[in-house]
């Protein structure tokens, strides 16, 4: 049978992303779709893992509706655990490799995950974490001598069907302004959409070879891959990022695709392989997760003779909201038009319920099934955030063209975006707060050529105390992952703040001491 989008002609419908690899694997058994440094492996052999697996999974004590934890770095063994937890019915709670062991236990423990999965170079810490948790029943290694092997069953998990669209799917963990993350619920449906609609508006085919480093956990990530094998495509997944290693797999696959953050392009832009290497196979690139400059976009353009096209998401629709068409006419600076059947506007600030005119910064706002069912036990955040006409907040500040193409021109109220990570001042400040020679703390962006920005904390130390830029870097080491960390410290004897004392975060950098 020639290769074919999975749409159409199916002899069972799709209905979440757990159903992907089961279609594709009829489909298209023994074409390759996974290639990583260490395997590679076809529809077939992948399929069939993840439905020993998900056995393997309910033969521990895993039932339909509970959480399972997935922690760990870029790997096949990450690609057929994700599958695996959602063939068994269970809820994927898929968590950033840089948390550090005690943000991973806050989200244990808020999800009140069942199980996690994990690499063999975090087994010993989660392990001990997951002591103090009485819902965890197990933890298993994922890459370990007794990983994922012994989870799969003599017997594939029989075919259930197809999943309810609606039930909840997968739990994503989003940086919380307060100090502590979000649960953000996504339904079978918005995941599934989201990566069926991305892959049509970037003209995704099973003929497509995608390279990618994005982290699997991450919405991003995990639209790149999943839309991937929707189309029957190949995904060749990178670890981590490394300028050099992508070129030589982009020639070496013939990759039709490649999928990045800014930072990404910087590097590949400054690699010396780049002046050797072979490009022509690529036919569109994507770029997503903070804004990319003009200039970045035309010399990656101009050398791999690809389009680039950028694009708009967060963890609260499941991945993406806007993008471009990958045959529509380019306009630069732009997040793209809204996804098919999904309601993108710009409001009013003083009125929610207002548009903004065309060209009039607003608030970007999202409806539509791709946005989530809601925050995880936190019904507060939820009302907050959902208006209830099904409006999404995004607290993003954009303006629309008359052409119904939107712009970001502010970020999030606060937040730092430092290689397409969002980091929140309140995360870091909270850790800062605690060191003894801290009197009051505030952090701010400060602009980085190759990851946009970085954290720097301004801070008043206590009268008396003594504390050096170094030693407060350092204190954050093992208390925050490595992309929150604030990279630079500055001292002030006071912080600038309203009337009423609240910090100004925004007037921070005007505080800084004048260079001499």
């Amino acid at each position: 049978m020639p290769d074919q989008p999975l749409t159409g002609t199916l002899a069972s419908p799709l209905a979440g992303p757990g159903d992907i690899l089961r279609v594709a694997a009829r489909q298209h058994a023994g074409k390759t779709a996974l290639i990583t440094a260490a395997a590679q492996f076809s529809y077939a052999e992948l399929d069939d893992m993840c439905a020993r697996a998900a056995s393997g999974l309910r033969s521990r004590g895993v039932r339909p509706g509970q959480v399972v934890t997935l922690y760990g770095p870029n790997s096949w063994q990450w690609v057929v655990a994700y599958h695996a937890i959602l063939r068994a019915g269970a809820v994927v709670n898929p968590v950033n490799v840089m948390l550090t062991p005690p943000e991973v236990a806050y989200v244990l423990a808020d999800c009140h995950a069942v199980a996690v999965l994990t690499s063999a170079a975090h087994l010993a810490k989660l392990t001990e974490l997951a002591a103090s948790l009485p819902d965890v029943g197990f933890v298993l290694g994922l890459d370990s001598d007794d990983g994922l092997a012994t989870l799969f069953a003599a017997e594939p998990l029989a075919d259930a069907g197809a999943a309810d669209p609606a039930a909840l799917s997968t739990i994503g963990y989003t940086s919380g302004t307060t100090g502590h993350p979000k649960g953000a619920m996504q339904s079978q449906q918005s995941v599934l959409l989201n990566c069926a609609l991305t892959a049509t508006m970037h003209g995704r085919t099973a003929a497509d070879v995608v390279v990618t480093a994005l982290p699997a956990p991450h919405v991003y990530g995990n639209v790149a891959i999943n839309g991937t094998f929707l189309a029957g495509g190949t995904v060749v997944l990178m670890e981590r990022f490394a300028a050099d290693e992508a070129l030589a797999l982009i020639a070496r696959h013939r990759a039709t695709m490649f999928e990045g953050v800014p930072a990404m392009y910087a590097m590949l832009l400054a690699c010396p392989a780049l002046a050797g290497a072979d490009l022509t196979s690529l036919r569109v690139c994507t770029v997503g997760g903070q804004t990319i400059a003009n200039a970045t976009i035309s010399a990656w353009q101009e050398r791999s003779g690809a389009p680039l096209i950028e694009l708009w998401g967060m963890t609260e629709i499941a991945g993406l909201g806007t993008t471009h068409a990958l045959y529509a006419p380019p306009v630069p600076g732009s997040i793209g038009v809204a996804l098919p059947g999904i309601e993108v506007r710009v409001a009013d600030l003083e009125s929610v319920s207002r548009n903004a005119e065309p060209g009039v910064p607003g608030e970007l706002m999202v409806r539509g099934p791709i946005v989530m069912m809601g925050y995880f036990g936190n019904p507060e955040e939820t009302a907050r955030t959902i208006e209830p006409d099904g409006w999404l907040h995004t607290g993003d500040i954009a303006y629309a063209d008359e052409t119904g193409h939107f712009f970001v021109v502010d970020r999030r109220k606060d937040m730092i975006i430092t290689a397409g990570y969002n980091v929140y001042p309140a995360e870091i400040e909270r850790v800062l707060a605690g060191h003894p020679a801290v009197a009051m703390v505030a952090v701010g962006p400060v602009k980085d050529e190759v990851k946009g920005e970085l954290a720097c904390a301004y801070v008043v130390r206590r009268e008396g105390a003594e504390v050096t830029e170094a030693e407060l870097i350092d204190y954050t080491r093992d208390r925050l992952a490595a992309y929150k960390r604030p990279r630079q410290v500055v001292f002030l004897p006071a912080l600038p703040a309203t009337s009423t004392g609240k910090i100004m975060r925004r007037k921070l950098a005007d505080a800084r001491p004048a260079q001499p």
